[in-house]
């Protein structure tokens, strides 16, 4: 068992855990997000009338500005949506596509087969016709008025927090290649201090631009819905289009402004899994969101209230169940578009049967399991304790008055390629996650989508309960969410003291970001774990490594639990980062 940082001070009883913010209770409309202005942002749209879709897109913009080390207004915003109206959840991919001229063999020869940081790993910018998509077809406001709060923040600054700052840390290195990227980043050389006023001017900017471009709709006697077109081309076709093309034809990218003017977004239906009397809608496979339904569908054969809240034989089958998942999701999650994806095989209780049997009490798997395919090796490496890369994400989760509700989970770095000189945006290089490896699920290809980690859920008890619930952290995703999900209806947790109770973290799995390291064994445990539970997991076979008593690497859930029955809502945010919060009334 090897230590990181040790912090074990984990208590014995880790039922009892009490949590240290209060449970956000409401009765009107609630709303949790990764930082306290894009939960202000919400509110204030709802509070103004606004429905759970604007408020959700004002929050997701708001991210874009205020988190825009991991989130970025021209990356990806995956999001799902329940519309209490027609009873109906929908989802919207937010997620670009490779540009036409995209080479594996390119990627093969130049870069040995690994998809380079820089512009060859940019996709096109989805987010933007995300927000703008269920605005349209969802909400009920313009687009300069949900953008508002973005435009404030960005071109008024705000203050740095300490989370971004360290973020930004972390990534100076890379942050100082572009001098674009250096320039927002690292003023006078260095990351803004904490608490100094942080302004992107440039970002402020290409908002302003998208606003005039409405307003200039609105005046010529367009509707809501041709405002809304005109921010959309504005971005697809008109300035800001011209000056990412235009860079990436200067400096060997693959986007073209055909690229950019053919994209649509996706409306694709969720899968849906059951866990007892719950209904858990995910996003299809394009994205890891499957993994949750996946993952339940087979602790559903245990008794887990039995084993106890993280107990060694608790955590030993989660984390097993985890494997198994992963090892699918290495064989079979990529764009079905381009892949002939078993979906209703993997997500059926028989095929959860067959899997459980892998599940052994007394011993755990050494690296991936076999998945329902044959799997290809990984490579693997040592993170230090750590797994894992700075690549992230954020979380909006918003139900409103009338229960409809959204889930959205907007990303993309600042780090990993250059910001458009000008604009202020740093456009997707969600390309990482896709594999330069013929025959993989998710192998690069003109047209085709990475397979995508950021995931957005709803969990349901029909007429009863809607809660969307979501986290940043990469693979750390569904891990989270699934600790979180199990620690209310398993073991009765309000959502606040669900999300802060201790987590833990597998890696064994290909990690879904390029070069695709793996780390067979590790089973990463926050040091309020008990060190009992912890020696008792490593004589399982888990190769176990203590984390601090809380780490941001174990995800950062946002949820809102909407009981319809008693009309009341309970939200909680994850202090692992501590800008997240909570708002309701």
């Amino acid at each position: 068992m090897s230590v990181d940082s040790v912090s074990q001070s984990g208590s014995s009883v880790e039922s009892a855990y009490k949590a240290g913010r209060a449970v956000i209770a409401a009765r009107r409309h609630c709303v949790s997000t990764g930082h306290y202005l894009a939960t202000q942002a919400a509110f204030q749209i709802l509070e103004a009338g606004g429905n759970a879709i604007d408020a959700g897109v004002a929050a997701g913009l708001v991210l874009g500005v205020v988190h825009s080390d991991q989130v970025n207004i021209a990356g990806v915003a995956p999001m799902i949506i329940y519309l209490a109206n027609r009873r109906e959840v929908v989802t919207i991919d937010g997620l670009g596509v490779w540009p036409a001229a995209a080479s594996l063999e390119h990627i093969r020869k130049a870069h040995g087969g690994e998809i380079p940081e820089g512009l060859l790993r940019t996709v096109v910018p989805a987010a933007p016709a995300a927000f703008i998509k269920a605005l349209g077809d969802f909400g009920t406001l313009s687009f300069g008025t949900v953008a508002s709060f973005a435009l404030r923040f960005a071109r008024e600054g705000f203050l740095m927090y300490p989370f971004m700052h360290e973020q930004l840390q972390m990534v100076k290195h890379k942050l100082e290649r572009w001098p674009s990227n250096r320039d927002i980043y690292l003023p006078g050389g260095d990351v803004p201090a904490v608490g100094a006023l942080f302004v992107q001017s440039d970002l402020a900017g290409s908002i302003q631009y998208l606003i005039d471009e409405e307003h200039a709709a609105l005046a010529r006697g367009g509707s809501r819905l041709a405002g809304l077109q005109a921010a959309r081309d504005a971005f697809y076709k008109g300035d800001i289009a011209q000056k990412i093309t235009g860079y990436h034809a200067a400096h060997g990218g693959w986007l073209t402004p055909e690229d950019m003017a053919n994209f649509e977004v996706k409306f694709e239906r969720p899968v849906v899994t059951r866990y007892h009397d719950l209904e858990i809608h995910a996003c299809g496979f394009w994205c890891q969101g499957p993994t949750l339904g996946q993952a339940l569908n087979l602790l559903k054969g245990f008794d887990l209230k039995q084993m106890g809240h993280n107990t060694p034989a608790y955590i030993h089958h989660v984390a097993e169940a985890l494997k198994l998942v992963f090892a699918d999701r290495e064989a079979f999650y990529g764009d079905p578009r381009f892949n002939d994806t078993p979906a209703d095989w993997l997500l059926s209780d028989r095929y959860a049967d067959e899997r459980r049997k892998l599940i052994r009490e007394d011993r755990a798997w050494p690296g991936l399991p076999p998945s329902g395919a044959n799997t290809r090796p990984a490579a693997s490496g040592d993170p230090g304790g750590q797994a894992g890369g700075p690549f992230d994400t954020s979380c909006v989760t918003v139900v409103d008055h009338a229960g409809n509700a959204i889930c959205i989970a907007p990303s993309d770095v600042c780090s990993d390629t250059p910001v458009i000189p000008g604009t202020g945006l740093a456009p997707s290089s969600r390309g990482s996650q896709s594999w330069a490896l013929s025959g993989h699920a998710s192998c690069l290809a003109p047209g085709k989508r990475p397979r995508l980690t950021p995931s957005p859920a709803l969990v349901m008890r029909p007429g009863k309960m809607v809660m969307p619930i979501g986290s940043p952290g990469g693979d750390s995703q569904t891990q989270a969410n699934i600790q979180v999900l199990l620690n209310m209806e398993v073991f009765g947790m309000d959502p606040q003291t669900a999300i802060e109770a201790p987590r833990f973290i597998t890696y064994s799995h290909p990690d879904s970001f390029s070069p695709h390291k793996a780390f067979p064994g590790r089973l990463c445990l926050e040091g309020r774990i008990a060190q009992a539970t912890a020696q008792a997991l490593s004589d399982l076979g888990h190769e176990v490594v203590i984390w601090p008593d809380r780490l941001w690497r174990a995800g950062g859930v946002c949820t809102v639990r909407h009981d319809l029955e008693r009309g009341v809502y309970e939200a909680g945010a994850d202090p692992r980062r501590a800008a997240s919060s909570a708002l309701g009334w």
